[in-house]
């Protein structure tokens, strides 16, 4: 997970773009009119709406997975532990 940092908010936007393209038809049964346009063709407002949707989306998946990794208890591995004996 920690590889989400290595994401940009735009190929996420596009990415998600692209599948949304590719899955309108099997949800709907026809290519949906968003879905109509490569991402090339969207237009600019759109795209720029996908990228902060998505940069939230990195932002949150981030928070959560440092929150949990903070929480995490860690545990030696045998003949690694110092028991200061």
């Amino acid at each position: 997970m920690s590889s989400i940092q290595k994401v940009s908010a735009e190929d996420l936007a596009k990415l998600f773009h692209h599948y949304h393209e590719a899955l309108a038809h099997d949800f709907h049964g026809h290519a949906s009119q968003e879905a109509a346009f490569s991402w090339e063709q969207a237009p600019e407002n759109e795209c720029k709406l996908m990228i902060a949707a998505a940069r939230l989306t990195l932002l949150e998946l981030a928070a959560t997975f440092e929150e949990e990794r903070a929480n995490r208890q860690y545990f030696a591995k045998p003949g690694e532990a110092d028991w200061g004996c």
